[in-house]
């Protein structure tokens, strides 16, 4: 019996069998209480030789992360790297720019390293459509939708972008808002942007209130390119009393923004963010934050991918719930 036999067997992935295996704590007591009950019944002892003959072999699973500044992406890969220490495979992270093909890239990095599998983080649904046919091996978009796309060897795991928007630009109606901005990425390159914008017009609606383009200023995903979006709101002369940043990075770039600016958050603009990352707990004041769960998307996003590499699996798509962490930084008026 080998492990990929344990794992058909109790029917968990083959880097959750080899956690338990090698006494890794992150794993449900359920979990291992069905995995070592099959251990022990087939008086399984893993063959050190065997793994490191297969260690010497190409076991590498891929990330293409889209950005350099992305902090969801950056707590995201922590704990995969934390998830698949101990087992067979290896990580190989490479960073695009927000502008580049991932996919093109894919197809490039698939030829010339030949990984296992591939973990895209962020990604452009329109380069998928032109040539994710030629990527051969299990891959999961991780924050973005594939279900449409159709892919045999595409999974993906992501949170309702349309409606954590809309509940976060609610929350500011809520507090008496209603001159409020939207700082988000270019509907372009960006589809959970799409969405986003999306959720915060329907928010608009229910409350009787027109959304605007000239309320949507497009910024990259960076500290620089908000603080710039920021500003140029700013200079329009609008009066703004709310900012909704689709991401915590962009949080913060406005509201240092307003802070060069001699104003106050939230005591003059209330700013609430998106991502739910740590850096909205460490700012000053704490960032409102609609919170995506980074953990339980790294660990469904590695359990799928594994699941398609190691038990053949077919692709499935995974929504993870999505709250609202109510901290510092929108007032009532």
């Amino acid at each position: 019996m080998t492990i990929v036999d344990i794992a058909k067997e109790a029917g968990y992935s083959v880097s959750t069998v080899s956690r338990v295996l090698n006494g890794r704590r992150d794993v449900s007591e359920e979990a291992r209480d069905r995995i070592m009950r099959i251990v022990e019944a087939y008086q399984f002892v893993p063959n050190n030789n065997a793994k490191h003959l297969k260690q010497t072999v190409s076991q590498s699973i891929l990330i293409l992360v889209k950005g350099t500044s992305n902090m969801l992406f950056t707590n995201i890969i922590e704990v995969i790297q934390d998830t698949i220490e101990g087992s067979d495979y290896s990580l190989r992270v490479h960073y695009l720019d927000e502008d580049a093909d991932e996919v093109k890239e894919a197809v490039r990095m698939c030829r010339e390293h030949k990984p296992m599998g591939i973990l895209f983080l962020g990604g452009n649904i329109q380069y998928f459509h032109e040539e994710f046919e030629l990527v051969n091996v299990p891959c999961v978009l991780v924050t973005d939708r594939a279900d449409k796309l159709g892919f045999r060897n595409l999974a993906s795991v992501s949170t309702d972008d349309m409606a954590a928007a809309e509940m976060a630009v609610d929350y500011l109606f809520d507090h008496g808002h209603r001159d409020i901005a939207v700082i988000g990425g270019d509907m372009a390159l960006s589809s959970p942007s799409k969405y986003r914008k999306v959720g915060a017009k329907r928010s608009f609606i229910k409350h009787g209130c027109e959304f605007e383009e000239e309320s949507y200023a497009v910024a990259r995903f960076s500290y620089e390119s908000a603080y710039n979006a920021m500003n140029r709101m700013l200079a329009s002369q609008r009066s703004i009393t709310a900012v909704f940043a689709m991401s915590d990075v962009m949080a913060v770039g406005a509201m240092r923004a307003i802070f060069d600016a001699g104003l106050r958050v939230p005591e003059d603009i209330s700013v609430i963010g998106f991502d739910g990352t740590l850096l909205a707990d460490y700012y000053n004041p704490k960032i409102v934050t609609v919170c995506q769960g980074y953990e339980k998307i790294a660990r469904k996003s590695i359990d799928l991918l594994f699941g398609m590499i190691d038990l053949n699996k077919p692709a499935t798509h995974e929504l993870v719930p999505f709250s609202l962490k109510n901290t510092e930084s929108v007032s009532s008026i």
